[in-house]
């Protein structure tokens, strides 16, 4: 359980640090090529979900949030010994808890990871977020059929 927390706060960090570097250093849409055609971080502001669903339901999301990391950290005790839900449930407990923190302080999340094939511009947090919803679902396709993983 342990290690599902150092995996949280490691993707919070993180998420927060770039957050912060992206605010300080562009302007609000504003972009900086990193891969000429490819990828750019362009300041982004969003009050809702990828593609600016329900923007604005800020409490909605607060809410969410609050309901997700509450659930993980409940639902943690039984997850030990299995590394693939550990490492699962810490990426989406600190991708919550750092779009979490940005709704809390600023009533908005910051994006800034800008794909020119992917439409939405998104966060480290919402990667943390997929990645461990994606390790979530192969544990519960594959779990069974694989021995358990250590190492986490």
């Amino acid at each position: 359980m342990r290690n599902m927390y150092i995996i949280a706060l490691a993707a919070l960090i993180v998420d927060q640090a770039s957050k912060a570097a992206v605010r300080l250093w562009l302007q609000v849409g504003h972009s900086f090529a990193l891969i000429p055609r490819l990828l750019s971080f362009t300041h982004v502001r969003n009050s809702g979900a990828a593609f600016g669903i329900l923007a604005g339901k800020n409490t909605f999301f607060i809410v969410a949030s609050l309901a997700v990391a509450a659930a993980l950290i409940a639902y943690s005790r039984e997850v030990k010994g299995n590394s693939w839900l550990v490492a699962a449930f810490g990426l989406m407990l600190g991708g919550a808890a750092g779009n979490l923190v940005d709704r809390l302080l600023f009533h908005q999340v910051t994006d800034f990871i800008d794909f020119s094939f992917f439409p939405p511009t998104f966060n480290i947090a919402d990667s943390a977020l997929v990645i461990g919803v994606c390790l979530f679902a192969l544990d519960m396709i594959f779990g069974g059929k694989r021995g358990n993983p250590s190492g986490l």
